[in-house]
């Protein structure tokens, strides 16, 4: 299976006058800027079988532009991707059998966390920009070992977005 991570695109600030840290939605820019990037992603990967979110504004937005740039896809809320427990998902991903391609979309450092677990440790310095996203092969035998297929900025996913 291949799985694609994505970091949420960039929201409204941590401490902002009266918005909550769990209620920040995505910025003008940020989702002129992942509209952008996801007509990239869409252009270089199919749709995904399953599009995984944290629930949080700033991921689910997030993920509703990605799932317009691919078109005929749902975004799932999962509530494991909203707080330090994207590992756990794992598990219930190889349900989806050996060919599919999985998208989640969560926020740091969870995403880099689990990409590091999965390609052994070294995506520990990896860590996403926002609108950013790594692509892994998940040996089907072992859901929890994979191989680091490509780890790509948002500045890169907007040239490959065009126009």
């Amino acid at each position: 299976m291949k799985l694609l991570i994505l970091r949420h695109a960039i929201a409204v600030a941590p401490g902002t006058p009266d918005i909550d840290d769990r209620d920040r939605p995505l910025t003008p820019r940020g989702r002129k800027r992942f509209r952008k990037a996801a007509r990239g992603l869409a252009r270089i990967l199919p749709r995904p079988d399953a599009l995984f979110t944290s629930p949080l504004p700033r991921a689910l937005e997030t993920a509703e532009i990605a799932a317009n740039a691919w078109g005929d896809v749902t975004p799932v809320e999962d509530p494991r991707l909203a707080g330090g427990h994207a590992e756990d998902l794992l598990a219930d991903l190889a349900a989806h059998g050996e060919d599919a391609l999985v998208a989640l979309v969560g926020h740091e450092p969870d995403v880099s966390h689990l990409l590091g677990r999965l390609v052994g440790g070294a995506g520990e310095g990896l860590a996403f920009k926002k609108g950013g996203a790594a692509l892994v092969e998940i040996d089907g035998a072992a859901p929890a070992h994979g191989r680091l297929i490509w780890f790509l900025p948002p500045r890169l996913l907007r040239r490959l977005g065009g126009d």
